[in-house]
């Protein structure tokens, strides 16, 4: 080990006794996607807590969601081709007084957003607050992102984590750890429909001949939708909200189906959404009603390459060297900031907060001995 890791090292933790305060502060303040205020508050609290000597912050406004936070290192447009972003989020999925804890068992401790991902978010800040005291920071091309809409899509800040982070060398995101510390290389791609079927109202004792009805249009679509699934192929197709009608006796005029669908290719998501298309044009030409598709894919698959696998194996000694363990993660059926990174070619990999279970429940919890052991691991890559 090289002296400027052992002070690192020995930096981090000096800075051991700030973490769970830190973390707790987070966590308490609700951040719910939908309340803007609050995730703005989060936000302020990172602004605060993130500034550290050799990095600048950068707030870009959300337009109907919370703030994204941008830091970077003068390295950063110094050294163009050696860029590391790491990657979080700073919205939880809880609204305000459904799930407001802060409890700890010995190793486990509970709370909203503990491990998707304000934990993640203080593995970060506290690696980089070792690299800043050791005086190496702002001679690193580092940079953290931080969005405050990822657990709902993602929707407005996919453009510019996209922006940004096109051409830097790697991109490590710190979502919720996996079991065993596996460290993800693959997530499926995401997309969401939603179709509306266009018939034609008719009483339904006299003028029934008269009507075209939409639901059973777009029960046809929705069979043939269905139908797409290919589990071998890693492709799934679920219908999951419909709705139609306004009256058992009239013949209804509209109904409307909202499709989530999920694929290991971005050509096999392209493929559905044509095949959706065609199928909409074949039923109406039988049934006379008209269709209206809207949607399409959300997140492209995180896809598994020779540069990810590189990064993978990079990663996964300074893993082992901390303690953790190191394996790679099976395919992931859900998408994350990850997805989108890897969509302008960065190398990516996922899965890199502290070890627990129970996200988007009200049993989220971490392991409180991963967070030593993650931050470790973290300031061991930066400093390789």
């Amino acid at each position: 080990m090289n002296e400027v890791m052992e002070r690192a090292l020995a930096a981090a933790a000096r800075r051991h006794d700030e973490v769970l305060p830190m973390l707790e502060r987070w966590v308490r303040q609700n951040s719910y996607s939908e309340n803007i205020d609050g995730v703005n508050a989060v936000g302020e609290l990172l602004a605060e807590d993130f500034a550290l000597d050799g990095f600048a912050l950068e707030r870009h406004p959300g337009d109907g969601v919370g703030d994204h936070l941008i830091w970077r290192t003068p390295a950063w447009d110094a050294e163009p081709d050696r860029r590391v972003v790491l990657v979080g989020h700073h919205d939880t999925v809880f609204p305000p007084g459904t799930f407001e804890v802060w409890q700890r068992d010995g190793d486990i401790l509970r709370g909203p957003g503990v491990l998707d991902m304000k934990g993640g978010l203080v593995i970060m800040r506290t690696a980089l607050a070792a690299l800043a005291d050791v005086g190496v920071l702002a001679e690193r091309p580092l940079s953290v992102v931080s969005v405050g809409d990822e657990e709902i899509g993602s929707r407005h800040s996919h453009s510019l984590v996209k922006a940004y982070c096109r051409g830097a060398s790697a991109a490590l995101v710190f979502e919720a750890g996996r079991a065993k510390d596996a460290i993800i290389t693959r997530r499926k791609g995401t997309g969401r429909v939603t179709v509306t079927a266009n018939g034609r109202a008719a009483h339904s004792g006299n003028h029934h001949r008269d009507g075209i009805n939409a639901i059973w249009a777009l029960a046809q679509f929705v069979d043939s939708a269905q139908e797409r699934t290919d589990y071998d192929a890693g492709v799934t197709v679920n219908t999951g909200l419909i709705s139609g009608g306004s009256s058992a006796n009239t013949v209804p005029a509209q109904a409307r189906c909202t499709i989530d669908f999920r694929f290991v290719r971005r050509k096999d998501g392209e493929d559905l959404i044509a095949s959706l298309e065609r199928a909409s044009g074949e039923i109406s030409a039988e049934t006379g009603a008209s269709f209206d598709v809207v949607g399409g894919i959300r997140r492209t698959p995180l896809e598994r390459s020779e540069a990810s696998v590189a990064l993978y194996q990079k990663y996964a000694a300074c893993a082992r060297a901390a303690g953790l363990g190191h394996g790679e993660c099976p395919l992931m059926g859900g998408g994350s900031d990850a997805n989108t990174v890897s969509s302008v070619g960065v190398p990516a990999i996922d899965g890199l907060g502290p070890r627990g279970r129970g996200f988007h429940t009200h049993d989220e919890y971490i392991e409180v001995s991963s967070l030593a052991m993650r931050i470790e691991a973290l300031i061991r890559f930066l400093l390789d």
